[in-house]
């Protein structure tokens, strides 16, 4: 089963956790980046995203080259935003067809509101179950056995 893993990663722990899961389960990875990029730091940081995520936004995302068509199941990371899935999550799911695709996700957070973010993947998906689901605290920032131990069980949950 051929797997990409679409993620987000704005402070680097989603972009840390994508390439260890690919790393265990040999996925191909691909970094949405929005055309116009979000605020990384201070206070214009937390509210534009989370602005953007509550609003359910969809923005521009730069040019990528793949073909959807080769991948089997699709796996979605991304960091929480005000108890959201992030916004170019959300383009990209608007943009591809997924049907036919063994879907999967994994959140980073630094506090709470990864479930609620999980239920409005699925929402937003159509769906009403992720093969999977991953909660890590800050897996970059924050290293842990306890975020190791998740990302293991999901591996294994992957078929890894």
């Amino acid at each position: 089963m051929k797997t990409l893993i679409v993620y987000y990663s704005l402070g680097g722990n989603t972009d840390f956790a994508a390439k260890r899961v690919a790393g265990a389960i040999g996925a191909d990875t691909l970094r949405l980046e929005p055309v116009n990029a979000y605020p990384d730091s201070g206070f214009r940081k937390f509210f534009w995203g989370g602005k953007s995520a509550v609003m359910a936004e969809t923005p521009a995302l730069k040019p990528y080259t793949l073909r959807l068509a080769d991948y089997d199941r699709v796996v979605f990371g991304f960091p929480v935003w005000a108890g959201n899935v992030t916004p170019p999550i959300r383009s990209f799911v608007k943009e591809n067809d997924l049907s036919g695709k063994r879907l999967a996700a994994f959140a980073c957070q630094s506090g709470a509101g990864a479930e609620k973010a999980f239920a409005r993947l699925k929402a937003c998906l159509g769906v009403e179950r992720l093969e999977a689901e991953l909660i890590l605290i800050d897996p970059k920032d924050k290293p842990s056995p306890e975020n190791d131990r998740r990302l293991a069980a999901f591996c294994a949950a992957l078929g890894a």
